[in-house]
C-alpha cells in the first residue's frame, strides 16, 4: 500500500512527461552576415532603436559612416530640458541622488579614473567620493525628470 492512497502498483510521479517543446536548430546564415550583404546592411544590424518613436538613438562603435561615430539623439530631447533659469524643483540633494553620486563617483575611482582631491592617503574609493562631495568636485549632473516629461538638470556643486 503505498501512502497516496491507491493499492497500485506504479510509484507517484513515475510516468515521465512527453517533451512537448520544440527547439529547432539555429541556421548559420541567420548568424552570419552575407557574403553578398552591402555596409549598409551590415551597420543597419548594429543599430539601437527606441521603441516608442521608432528613431536611431544609438549606433555601434565600430560602425563608421563618413569617418565619425554615428550617434542620434531622440526628436525633442533638447525641447524637453527646462532652462537653467526657470528651473522650479528645489536646489537641494535628496539622500537618494546623494547615495546614487556617490555610488556612481566611488565605482568611477575603484575603476582608476584619476581622483579630484588630495588622497592624503586615502585608498577606499566611497571615501575619496565622499571627501570630492564635501569639496563640491565630483563632476557629475543629477538629471530630474518631471511628470510632464520634461527634465531639469543639475549639477553637484549647484545643490546642497
Amino acid at each position: 500500500m503505498s501512502d497516496y492512497g491507491g493499492d497500485d502498483d506504479a510509484a507517484f510521479g513515475a510516468e515521465e512527461p512527453e517533451d512537448a517543446f520544440y527547439e529547432p536548430e539555429e541556421d548559420e546564415q541567420d548568424i552570419l552576415p552575407d557574403a553578398d550583404m552591402d555596409e549598409d546592411a551590415l551597420q543597419a544590424r548594429n543599430e539601437v532603436y527606441d521603441n516608442e518613436r521608432m528613431e536611431l538613438v544609438e549606433a555601434d562603435a565600430n560602425a563608421v559612416d563618413g569617418g565619425q561615430k554615428r550617434t542620434a539623439k531622440p526628436a525633442g530631447e533638447d525641447s524637453k530640458k527646462i532652462p537653467d533659469d526657470k528651473r522650479t524643483t528645489t536646489p537641494y540633494m535628496t539622500k537618494y541622488e546623494r547615495a546614487r553620486v556617490l555610488g556612481t563617483r566611488a565605482l568611477q575611482i575603484s575603476m582608476n579614473a584619476p581622483p579630484l582631491v588630495d588622497l592624503q592617503g586615502e585608498t577606499d574609493p566611497l571615501q575619496i567620493a565622499m571627501k570630492e562631495f564635501d569639496e563640491k568636485k565630483i563632476p557629475l549632473i543629477v538629471r530630474r525628470y518631471l511628470p510632464d516629461g520634461s527634465f531639469e538638470d543639475w549639477t553637484c556643486e549647484e545643490l546642497l
